[in-house]
């Protein structure tokens, strides 16, 4: 019996209030940032592409109506970015690569992980020379009922050649790769199950700080509130989420997508150009670390490729 191989990560839904103050705000950190699309659901969006993964910047465009009662057997994207913004922003939702969003439906299924159909949809992108191309996706999604605040779900791409472009993955601030996506959770061992049956590995590394699974290109990490901050400081911690009321205050720490790590060719020229634009950083050991305060809500750390 052939074991499937691990999902590579594909892309990060990164959500804000205000699209384009948040696709200012990544020109300023040294990306590419490409054109704003629509889809048809009435969500926008900018794509930063990196190889092999990419950066989604979305938001609710202004016509934007949030759907009332989906159908059970569908997974909402737009019922559900719109219900985080109403809360927050930031990392929203995690997506692995897929080659067969049908029968990656079917394995979630079957492994109690997600009874929702295939979603497929389409849009019109555009090339460097701005000719207009065809891009279709069709997703997967995987829940766990442990984790409320955050969305996975898996991609698969029907057009890749109109997507993929060598053109938009060389960024003034020499980013390369996604190299790991990291969530908090009191009990990371809690979601080693769910984890799993999403990415297909089956070997983790548990330490004391939390968990680890090795994917192809990259990384996804779990990490206890405390080893999150002792790793991206405390200051960037406290930036994840808005301040409670005392009242309001919750008895644990919500399990989020926390923060994402970029591969860069020279760390010292991204932290000069990061200086140069007012963009605040802090260097923790091999670490340039931006607060999600000053990033739409995820902390973003580069390192050394």
């Amino acid at each position: 019996m052939t074991i499937p191989a691990p999902r590579p990560l594909d892309h990060l839904v990164l959500a804000a209030r205000d699209l384009a103050a948040q696709a200012d705000f990544y020109r300023r950190l040294g990306f590419q940032v490409g054109a704003r699309n629509r889809h048809p659901w009435g969500t926008e969006n900018h794509i930063v592409q990196l190889d092999g993964a990419f950066l989604e910047l979305i938001s609710t465009g202004a016509d934007f109506v949030a759907p009332r009662d989906p159908d059970p057997r569908t997974f909402s994207f737009a019922a559900f970015l719109a219900g985080y913004l109403a809360e927050r922003e930031g990392f929203a939702m995690l997506a692995l690569r897929s080659t067969d969003a049908r029968a990656d439906a079917a394995a979630f299924k079957a492994a109690g992980v997600g009874d929702f159909d295939p979603f497929y949809f389409e849009r019109r992108g555009r090339g460097t020379d701005g000719r207009e191309l065809h891009v279709a996706f069709s997703l997967a999604f995987a829940r766990s009922p442990l984790i409320r605040d955050a969305g996975f779900f898996v991609c698969q791409q029907h057009h890749p050649e109109n997507f993929w472009n060598p053109a938009f993955q060389t960024h003034p601030n020499g980013a390369r790769r996604l190299a790991a996506v990291v969530m908090t959770a009191d009990g990371p061992s809690d979601h080693a199950e769910f984890l799993s049956h999403l990415t297909r590995q089956r070997e983790m590394l548990a330490t004391s700080m939390g968990l680890e699974l090795a994917l192809p290109d990259g990384r996804l990490e779990v990490l206890t509130p405390a080893a999150f901050a002792f790793r991206y400081g405390g200051a960037a911690a406290e930036s994840l989420a808005p301040p409670l009321p005392l009242e309001a205050k919750p008895d644990h720490t919500p399990t989020r997508l926390a923060a994402y790590r970029i591969a860069v060719d020279d760390l010292d020229a991204t932290q000069r150009r990061l200086a140069d634009n007012a963009v605040p950083a802090e260097l923790r050991g091999d670490l340039l670390i931006v607060p999600a305060a000053a990033a739409c809500g995820v902390v973003i750390a580069f390192e050394p490729a």
